[in-house]
């Protein structure tokens, strides 16, 4: 594998990845790779779906969260009368 140096990067900019990085409870190092082969990563967007790029996008977020699909929407609460008008 190969190594690479990013030098002169904004104060702001790697403050920037720090925040994403911890938001997707990843290192720096992990998250600039994931950037680079989201951007860098050839596809064929012609023959594949809205729902399939959606779903390759929230992949690896679904990954990180226990993968399970044991998530329940939350309970409807009752809807309020509508208002009156006299």
């Amino acid at each position: 594998m190969a190594s690479l140096t990013i030098r002169n990067l904004d104060d702001d900019l790697k403050a920037r990845l720090r925040l994403r990085a911890a938001q997707h409870g990843l290192s720096m190092e992990e998250e600039l790779r994931t950037i680079l082969r989201q951007v860098l990563t050839p596809r064929a967007v012609e023959g594949v779906s809205l729902g399939q790029r959606v779903h390759e996008r929230f992949a690896a977020v679904h990954q990180q969260h226990g993968g399970g699909d044991d998530w329940a929407p939350p309970a409807r609460q009752p809807v309020r009368p509508p208002p009156q008008f006299d």
